[in-house]
């Protein structure tokens, strides 16, 4: 019995010694074994991966079965963070690009090779205008960092102070390149703060020289001292002179100006020059977020996000309402202009059906919250019982 159980176990051990020689030999062979299928000349670009320089394929692949696409070990941007980590700590902070928030790493980088610093895809500012294709590739007049493709001279790739991601403070980030007494000399007089080089300049590209902005301000067209000559108004006061009709809408219930100079006129719009009629200071999305960065930023963590987040004016007034949230119409009306079919069959709302908790008229938004929600048709809560029961305990 005893000389049975010892041939058993060495022929178990024979066994194991076979398969665990097998493995190394595998491990081994690194990836030999890969490219007998894979063609290696894909893997040879001037920047390598260090997994893939160092024949380490199984650093992110299983070599046999995964759940994922690739037989990678992992999903998306959490296979990355597992050599990453100290990255993924600093784009957890300030406003994250998009990819980033989402976990799309391979967005921008090929996980592999690639001809470009950082593995990015695509050269110069293709891996940017893959996404941003709204920005012309070429202007008459072109700065030129945006002609070199040199996206991130002024701009961080994954996560930056402000939604603009711009490197530094935007109040000294032009200063870096543009020094001397050169620069005030050009503004006849009027050497303006620090910062406001956006206010006449756009920093991609303009149709006019000196990258001034394509739409002029009559009064900048004209001649700098028609507003700032002795005399002149000041704040909101110099604007609404020229702007009657805006004047009605700040004096509504809600107003962006009922919070002073803080929020004057020129928060939004630039006395100058502009890229657009409305001489705002910037796409609407970053001029509103500028003060709105809470909203957005919750938003942004929710699982369910209204489509149009980013055109604020579709539902809000940009001066003044007299509904709540500076909506341009009541809470109903303001959904049922795009979801006209929902309108049709909807909980009661208006006069006749009062919200129990606050005394007021129910419209679309007491229940739901177009910013952004966790819970599907972007419902404030659950739609199970916890949206229902404060108005109907009975149930």
């Amino acid at each position: 019995m005893n000389a049975l159980a010892t041939r058993i176990a060495s022929i178990g051990l024979f066994a194991a010694l076979a398969l665990a020689g097998g493995g190394a030999a595998h491990a081994a062979a690194g990836t030999r074994l890969c490219f007998q299928c894979h063609d290696p000349k894909d893997f040879r670009a001037r920047h390598v991966h260090v997994p893939v320089a160092q024949g380490r394929c199984q650093a992110c692949h299983n070599p046999h079965v995964a759940r994922y696409e690739g037989l990678v070990q992992e999903k998306d941007a959490e296979l990355c963070y597992r050599c990453h980590a100290k990255e993924r700590a600093a784009f957890a902070e300030g406003v994250v690009h998009e990819p980033v928030r989402k976990g799309r790493c391979l967005a921008c980088h090929d996980p592999h090779d690639s001809d470009a610093p950082g593995l990015r895809k695509g050269k110069g500012p293709e891996a940017c205008f893959g996404c941003h294709k709204a920005l012309p590739r070429k202007f008459p007049h072109t700065h030129a960092p945006y002609a070199k493709g040199d996206c991130q001279a002024c701009h961080l790739p994954h996560a930056g102070p402000d939604a603009r991601l711009l490197k530094g403070d935007a109040e000294r980030l032009c200063y870096r390149c543009h020094k001397g007494k050169a620069v005030w000399k050009r503004h006849r007089g009027f050497p303006g703060k620090a910062g406001r080089c956006l206010s006449c300049h756009n920093p991609h590209g303009s149709s006019r020289a000196a990258l001034v902005r394509d739409v002029l301000h009559p009064p900048y067209a004209k001649g700098c001292r028609s507003c700032h000559g002795k005399g002149a108004a000041r704040g909101p006061d110099l604007c609404l002179s020229c702007h009657p009709g805006v004047k009605e809408e700040v004096l509504r219930l809600h107003s962006h100006l009922a919070g002073g100079g803080e929020y004057g006129c020129t928060a939004c719009h630039s006395p100058h020059a502009g890229d657009g009629k409305a001489l705002l200071r910037g796409a609407e999305k970053f001029v509103c977020r500028k003060c709105h960065e809470g909203s957005f930023r919750d938003a942004e963590q929710r699982l369910y996000v209204h489509p149009d987040l980013a055109d604020c004016t579709a539902c809000h007034a940009a001066h003044g309402s007299d509904q709540v949230a500076m909506l341009k119409k009541d809470g109903t009306e303001s959904c049922t202009g795009c979801h006209e079919t929902q309108g049709k069959f909807t909980h009661p709302v208006g006069e006749k059906a009062r919200d129990p908790r606050t005394g007021q008229a129910l419209t679309c938004v007491s229940c739901h919250d177009a910013m952004g929600t966790d819970f599907k048709y972007h419902l404030k809560q659950s739609g199970e019982k916890d949206l229902c029961l404060p108005c109907h305990p009975a149930y």
